[in-house]
């Protein structure tokens, strides 16, 4: 077996700390760099030390040190820090594993032309059971094709910046493609005042946020006298950070690519 040595970025935030102990648990992997912006307080401590568990990796803003040292870099921070991070990974022959949402049209073609040179995961989520339930939301809309409404509830903490959740739309998008349509077509992100009735197409979301919710996601099927909900809640970020190891995995002996997380568990 052999070891895979990560890099993380955005490493003393919630998700970071998480990847942190996800790789210090795992056999094949080791933890080779961490990364933070330059002004960040965490600059030059242990990064072991954010889990309890010093490990002499020092956290730095500097990435062509951090990633000429790693064979894989997971990224869970912001659009524009990813995109940098991307550059830099794609030149040095990093795989990425990219867990980071909200990404535009745009930008999402800027990481399908990096994949030409670097193997590449991305994925709204990386969660199995999440996957897992794609796989069953399209089963389900391709039965429930006629008579039933289709709304997506997604609910996370207070610090999530961008609505609805990158999990949510694809959640949307399964629904609609297993039902003919566009979702850009048929989707509403918000209700308010008088709406009129509801059309039968529509693909409705409803957004909350707040505390420190992990992710819930609910996709309702409302139909005359019954409603099918098919529901995922995370109760901590491992989950997350179990998949990215299971996607590095999948992208060893591999030079280049995008993949998702259908690809990596074999659900195409």
């Amino acid at each position: 077996m052999s070891t895979i040595r990560f890099a993380i970025a955005g490493s003393a935030g919630r998700m970071g700390r998480t990847l942190i102990e996800a790789v210090s648990q795992a056999e094949d992997a080791r933890l080779t760099a961490a990364l933070e912006h330059s002004d960040s307080p965490f600059i030059g401590k242990d990064a072991g030390e954010l889990i309890g568990a010093p490990c002499g990796v020092r956290i730095t803003a500097d990435l062509e040190e951090a990633l000429g040292k790693a064979d894989c870099l997971i990224d869970f921070t912001r659009p524009e820090g990813t995109l940098a991070h991307m550059e830099v990974c794609r030149r040095l022959g990093v795989h990425m594993v990219i867990g980071t949402t909200g990404f535009s049209t745009e930008q999402k073609a800027l990481i399908e032309a990096a994949s030409r040179d670097i193997p590449i995961v991305f994925a709204p989520n990386m969660a199995v059971g999440v996957n897992a339930v794609f796989r069953l939301l399209d089963v389900a809309a391709r039965i429930l094709d006629e008579g039933y409404d289709v709304e997506v509830i997604e609910a996370h903490h207070r610090h999530k910046v961008d609505a609805p959740s990158g999990t949510a739309l694809r959640m949307g998008e399964i629904v609609a493609q297993a039902l003919g349509r566009r979702l850009e077509d048929c989707a509403v992100y918000g209700r308010e005042g008088h709406t009129g009735e509801r059309p039968a197409t529509q693909i409705g979301f409803a957004t909350v946020r707040g505390g420190d919710v992990v992710g819930d996601h609910t996709v309702l099927f409302a139909g005359t006298g019954e409603r099918i909900e098919i529901t995922h809640k995370s109760a901590s970020r491992m989950s997350y950070a179990l998949g990215s190891l299971r996607a590095a995995r999948f992208m060893q002996g591999r030079s280049s690519g995008l993949f998702d997380m259908q690809d990596v568990l074999g659900l195409r």
